[in-house]
């Protein structure tokens, strides 16, 4: 697959210069692309993570010590990836 060419890939022209607004256009609708999928991967290991610590027998509902487990999980979850994501941003 060339994006390259305007014929098939629906970007137009990407290949006039690096710094062209078609090129911008793609560069930002990929990394928007790119945020989704790393929220939505997140998102995915939370989610697994935390049922499986806190839902011992999935059932029509939860009791209420797997709802405060799954809060408390959560909670804890997002706690420690931002304080990981600054501790990342201060060493760069």
């Amino acid at each position: 697959m060339s994006f390259g060419s305007s014929s098939s890939s629906g970007f137009g022209d990407l290949s006039d210069s690096p710094s062209s607004p078609a090129q911008q256009e793609f560069s930002n609708f990929l990394e928007q692309e790119n945020q989704k999928a790393a929220v939505q991967a997140v998102i995915a290991k939370l989610t697994e993570l935390c049922w499986d610590k806190c839902v011992q027998k999935p059932g029509s509902k939860l009791s209420s010590s797997e709802t405060e487990c799954l809060s408390n999980c959560a909670e804890r979850f997002l706690d420690a990836s931002l304080f990981i994501m600054q501790r990342m941003v201060k060493k760069q």
